[in-house]
């Protein structure tokens, strides 16, 4: 699968990067991804995008202007799972009294005396609550 070009959370930098066209990446070549294929999924350049065209006519890839419906990096993702405060943890609990996030530190250290809710948990719920919504 296609990796997110050097991560701006690594830069430090508040460019916004792109991901790679997977086909170009198993070339060893650093191109951005313009489309991104659900039935594939892969990633893909607009060079690389016109011979998937021709070989699967029926899959619908989806363009920029569509990236909500492109995947979560993983580097962001794990980035956006970090402790602000304890950088080497994981968020893994939600202090429903400070409607907070919060890393296991930091669950002891500022919410132990509130309700706590597991971070694993919340997600279970969040997918039922989206499953009776379809």
């Amino acid at each position: 699968m296609a990796t997110f070009s050097q991560s701006t959370i690594e830069k430090s930098s508040d460019m916004i990067q792109d991901f790679l066209c997977s086909t170009c990446e198993e070339e060893k070549l650093e191109e951005s991804a313009d489309y991104y294929c659900e039935s594939c999924v892969k990633f893909y350049c607009r060079k690389c995008i016109h011979s998937h065209g021709q070989l699967f006519k029926k899959h619908s890839p989806h363009g920029r202007s569509d990236m909500k419906k492109w995947p979560v990096a993983k580097k962001v993702e794990d980035f956006l799972l970090k402790c602000a405060v304890h950088k080497e943890e994981n968020l893994a609990m939600f202090c429903k009294d400070h409607s907070q996030l919060c890393c296991n530190n930091c669950a002891f250290l500022n919410h132990r005396y509130f309700i706590i809710c597991f971070v694993s948990k919340l997600r279970r719920k969040y997918k039922e609550v989206k499953l009776q919504l379809l």
